[in-house]
């Protein structure tokens, strides 16, 4: 993190500066705002927290809920969520505080005396190498406390509006600001003006309604009991992710808390066949099953923190935004959808949070690079294109391996009744890690993907994939790092120059950025960088490159007092033996250049020499500088 670029300035070099017309608390919703945001749940959070870093961007967000949540909700942060939050400077704090789910154990029926269960497997929760990140559990309350802060120490300040209410909205053809957004407090009316409208609203979605769009597909039909509870047990797995199947009396997903003792039970409940009685079920029923689940294990149950009946279908809707399909080439979207509004999971494949905090990055980027003039206003029109295929494929996934953990184990005596055979789940648990850890998406070639004519030079850089980090040694002070946090939630797209074994095509590279792209897009009195950070990897030890040899676009003079940066420089890690040419399949000798998105996934990977290729891809999407 560098936080002298300005000059020394003393105290928490988190809360950065507030920018002119910061909002301070109590301050009223203006007439007119740049983006307002409906909803503080999980996409709504990362979509604040990512346009509360430009100052110039006026957003608000407003909550019907009189405070921030407080308990309850989902739990599970998969490996390309905490990557995600790497990228927001709170992947540190949420490693310390949460539960890491290490392990994953399988307890089926005794083929000798089915009504005591045992354990029949036990595996590594998260694949080697699949994310230098684990899978954590952290109270979702909790999750979108960090993103509330992180918005709280930007330079706007933003805050929610709680206890606000949205009532409809109207989309008008002219404009600066088209949306007009009825809002309530208390038994007032009031109206707001928006260029852009972002219902984080949930699966009730008031926004989505009023765009007209409809959230389509099954009710699960199976219910769940949910438990956030503190026990006392001589369950020998209260500590581990567990999947547990009983003969007789239903399944469990035991999922432990950060903490060290608080613990999360989903009971199965059973198909639903009377949802009037269903609602009436109470925590000491399910707790009740639990206990039959784990027999001949005993739970006292100490104190229940929190406790919900739910069956919740895989639902989606055929657009994330309020124009029409026939209408995209002659209409721009203004109002949009993300998380629970237009797509909904059930709990056990554990997306819906994680794709809900993907969607609200997605948009994020792409609304601030829209307001700010570097992309035209089309570019919006990816936002719906990209996330409803994604929660398609997931919604899929999700049928299927929720199917999978509800099917009771065979019975000996009545095989012919069918049912899930020792072991299944277990092999099902280890074929499904890429879904479950966040790491399948893979966003179809478009104007933001390219197509895969040299992904032969950089193989472990899947394009339309999340840039999957390795270590590096950083050259300007020896320091060991994962490259891919140098990556930052602030709009900015990473060029990765690997560098090939002469060093000629790297350098022509270097001088093309300095001379040609870099002042195409740079507005003019803005950082270097401030539209592509440019960085680079040698495949040199670092000990054989002196920084000042270095060109001038990876040392870039920034700031206030216009100082030196010293960290766009990196070298393998010749000390540990790890090199990232060769973790992630880069041609040595002819190196590549990978361009990643400003949310961390590939765009592209083209030859070092390719520059008319390189000046044209990033034609397609940012506007030149005026």
């Amino acid at each position: 993190m560098q936080f002298y670029l300005d000059g020394y300035r003393p105290g928490d070099p988190e809360l950065l500066p507030a920018a002119p017309g910061a909002y301070t608390p109590g301050d009223p919703l203006p007439e007119t705002v740049d983006v307002l945001v409906v909803g503080t749940g999980p996409a709504g959070c990362v979509l604040g927290a990512q346009l509360a870093a430009f100052p110039g961007i006026r957003t608000r967000i407003v909550e019907r809920r009189e405070g921030p949540l407080l308990r309850g909700q989902a739990d599970g942060v998969a490996c390309r969520t905490v990557e995600m939050f790497q990228a927001f400077g709170l992947a540190t704090s949420m490693l310390a505080e949460a539960y890491w789910v290490n392990e994953s154990v399988f307890w089926s029926p005794d083929e000798a005396d089915p009504s005591r269960i045992v354990r029949t497997g036990r595996v590594q929760d998260t694949e080697d190498g699949l994310s230098e990140m684990p899978h954590l559990i952290v109270n979702q309350a909790r999750l979108q406390e960090y993103l509330l802060e992180r918005m709280r120490k930007s330079p706007t300040r933003i805050e929610p509006d709680y206890g606000v209410e949205f009532v409809t909205l109207a989309v008008e053809p002219t404009g600066d600001h088209p949306v007009l957004v009825t809002l309530r407090r208390g038994d007032d009316e009031f109206q707001v003006r928006a260029k852009y409208v972002v219902g984080c609203d949930g699966a009730r979605s008031a926004v989505r309604t009023a765009i007209g769009r409809q959230l389509r597909g099954d009710a699960a039909n199976h219910a769940w009991g949910v438990l956030d509870i503190f026990a006392v047990t001589d369950y020998p797995d209260w500590r581990m992710k567990s999947f547990i199947q009983s003969a007789h009396a239903g399944n469990i997903l035991l999922i432990p808390r950060e903490g060290g003792n608080m613990v999360r039970l989903y009971v199965d409940l059973g198909e639903v066949t009377d949802r009037e009685e269903h609602k009436q079920i109470t925590s000491d029923q399910v707790i009740a099953t639990a206990q039959q689940v784990l027999s001949p294990y005993q739970l006292d149950v100490c104190e229940i923190v929190w406790f919900s009946v739910y069956e919740v279908g895989q639902r989606l809707t055929d657009k994330f935004d309020d124009v029409p399909a026939a209408e995209v080439g002659s209409r721009l979207p203004h109002v949009f959808i993300a998380g629970d509004a237009c797509h909904t999971h059930s709990a056990k494949a554990g997306q819906g949070m994680n794709v809900s905090m993907q969607d609200g990055f997605n948009l994020g980027w792409k609304l601030a690079a829209v307001l700010e003039g570097r992309s035209a206003p089309d570019l919006l029109h990816t936002y719906s294109a990209e996330r409803q295929a994604i929660a398609q494929d997931l919604i899929d996934f999700d049928k299927a391996w929720s199917a999978t953990i509800a099917r009771q184990p065979i019975d000996p005596a009545h095989p012919e009744l069918g049912g899930i055979e020792a072991g299944e789940l277990q092999a099902a648990f280890l074929e499904s890690g890429r879904y479950t850890a966040g790491l399948a998406t893979q966003y179809e070639p478009s104007v933001l993907t390219g197509e895969a004519v040299h992904q032969s030079l950089a193989t472990g850089f899947p394009l339309g994939m999340r840039f999957h980090s390795a270590p590096v040694v950083r050259i300007g002070d020896a320091k060991n790092v994962e490259l891919g946090h140098t990556h930052e939630a602030d709009g900015r797209w990473r060029l990765y120059a690997f560098a090939d074994a002469g060093g000629s095509r790297a350098a022509a590279l270097f001088e093309h950025l300095q001379r040609v792209v870099l002042p195409r897009f740079t507005p003019a009195g803005a950082a270097p960088d401030a539209v592509l950070d440019v960085r680079a990897i040698f495949p040199q030890g670092h000990r054989e490159l002196n920084v000042i040899d270095l060109p001038q676009v990876l040392r870039p003079q920034r700031g206030r007092l216009g100082l030196r940066d010293y960290e766009k420089a990196f070298a393998t890690d010749t000390k540990a033996g790890i090199d990232i040419f060769d973790e992630r399949g880069v041609d040595r000798t002819a190196g590549a250049l990978v361009i990643v998105r400003p949310d961390q996934y590939v765009a592209h990977v083209i030859s070092l020499d390719a520059l008319d290729e390189l000046d044209a891809f990033l034609a397609g999407f940012l506007l030149e500088a005026k």
